[in-house]
């Protein structure tokens, strides 16, 4: 026992890992510092996308392997408690900055509070980065709602992960990656001028959030062949992950055809490998310490723990530093993370976690 929650505590730390080099990327390609990390800056919210599909629906599944349905009330009043808060104060500070500039458009601010701002305008208008809220927002409704049906309506056969064969469940988010695939396809033939929208609407993009959903569903269910498996083939599938991300700091994705269609499933299958392999390799915690240094890793694991905060404060803290015309770009960049970093712990401390407690108190998750 003693040693099981030691495996966990320490696959805990590594994907925390994973997500805090998450953030850092995003804060590369927001703020410069060198070009190709600027380049390549993006798949930050990609990695973002699949670490959400998988720890997401892991809540879920666990749910469901505990009590055999789930509770999609609860779980929508959990998200929002983690959510809506940060959110909604955070984005106070922006609309004041819009004030400022004499540009307020409160049709753009209420796309943003109902999150359809990357249906309605492309990306974000309080702050362009808010795009992938929304992606996430529904997401997450449309996946409480599909595992409602299946759980609780028992819309298709859910109990036969035992089998060889693939399962119902495993075919129909097949059958989603790829009708996802097919319409980004259709959508950048059909309108290539729309190259943010076709870069930002959940249709196109909600893949790499199933994709995360698809592994933690091997994880709970089918982990004895998901070991067996993985193990037979990691160093392939290794040498396929970095071969699928290879291409990301020499293309610019907004304008890309090849990144919006086959780029994007591309990096959902690196990310999906490299999380197994986080969660599978019995060495990965001493691996990324002997590679990064244990105080790195330790560092970058703790800022996944308030990379929501960092995340939705870290444009308005770069609108700050612009303000100031600073021409050193490393200063600048050294500005930006730190105090978007600092600004993020004090937000997770001092506001998103009185919210979470209380969250706790009175809609306790059942999953636990």
């Amino acid at each position: 026992m003693q040693e099981e929650v030691i495996e966990k505590k320490n696959r805990r730390r590594e994907l925390d890992f994973l997500r805090g080099i998450a953030i850092l990327l995003v804060l590369f390609r927001h703020q410069l510092l060198f070009s190709f990390l600027k380049q390549m800056g993006w798949i930050g919210v990609d990695l973002f996308f699949v670490l959400s599909g998988f720890l997401v629906s892991g809540l879920l599944f666990k749910e469901f392997q505990k009590f055999g349905v789930i509770d999609p009330k609860l779980f929508l009043i959990q998200r929002g408690f983690k959510i809506y808060p940060i959110y909604y104060l955070t984005y106070i500070l922006y609309i004041l900055a819009i004030i400022m500039e004499h540009n307020l458009k409160l049709k753009k601010v209420f796309f943003d509070l109902v999150f359809i701002q990357n249906y309605a305008l492309g990306w974000g208008y309080g702050y362009p980065a808010s795009w992938s809220l929304a992606v996430e927002e529904h997401f997450y409704f449309g996946l409480v709602l599909l595992l409602w049906l299946i759980f609780n309506k028992k819309l298709i056969r859910f109990n036969d992960f035992t089998e060889n064969r693939f399962s119902a469940f495993e075919k129909l988010l097949l059958v989603a990656l790829v009708c996802v695939f097919i319409l980004r396809i259709i959508s950048n033939i059909e309108f290539p001028n729309q190259m943010v929208r076709n870069t930002t609407m959940s249709h196109l993009r909600i893949d790499s959030l199933l994709a995360g959903v698809l592994i933690s569903y091997w994880y709970h269910f089918k982990r004895n062949k998901l070991i067996l498996y993985y193990s037979k083939y990691q160093k392939y599938l290794l040498v396929l992950s970095f071969f699928f991300i290879s291409f990301t700091p020499f293309i610019e994705p907004i304008g890309s055809f090849f990144v919006k269609t086959i780029g994007f499933t591309m990096l959902y299958i690196a990310f999906g490998i490299l999380i197994l392999h986080f969660l599978l390799d019995s060495q990965i915690n001493s691996r990324i310490n002997r590679i990064f240094s244990t105080v790195l890793v330790s560092f970058i694991s703790k800022i996944r723990f308030s990379s929501y905060s960092i995340y939705v404060i870290h444009s308005f803290v770069i609108y700050l530093v612009r303000l100031l015309n600073l021409d050193n770009r490393y200063l600048c960049f050294l500005l930006v993370s730190v105090v978007s970093i600092g600004t993020g712990f004090l937000m997770t401390y001092k506001v998103e976690k009185c919210f979470l407690n209380y969250r706790d108190q009175y809609f306790p998750s059942r999953a636990i």
